[in-house]
């Protein structure tokens, strides 16, 4: 390895570990459907683009079960004042125990 192409590998300073880390390749198989469904255009992409991928998924279906339970329980229809006094209240409660 030379100096130059270690320039560019980022260091990893943790206990019992190498200074620098080196690469290894991961295949993950995903039906079409996937594919299309997250926009992929590449065969590959890095590690950081595809945790930014499952990250906003996740956000995305967590958001979906937050309006369903918001829907299902009436707080949709709840303001931002009104949901504000009931945490405020809940906090409140939970601080008196």
């Amino acid at each position: 390895m030379t100096i130059g192409l270690l320039k560019h590998l980022e260091p990893y300073q943790q206990k019992n570990q190498p200074k620098y880390l080196s690469m290894r390749t991961l295949s993950i198989s995903i039906s079409d459907n996937e594919y299309s469904k997250f926009g992929l255009k590449e065969e590959s992409l890095s590690f950081a683009d595809f945790l930014e991928l499952v990250s906003k998924e996740l956000t995305r279906q967590n958001l979906n079960k937050s309006v369903a339970l918001a829907e299902k329980y009436g707080i949709s229809a709840m303001s931002m004042e009104e949901i504000t006094d009931e945490v405020k209240a809940v906090r409140n409660a939970k601080n008196r125990h």
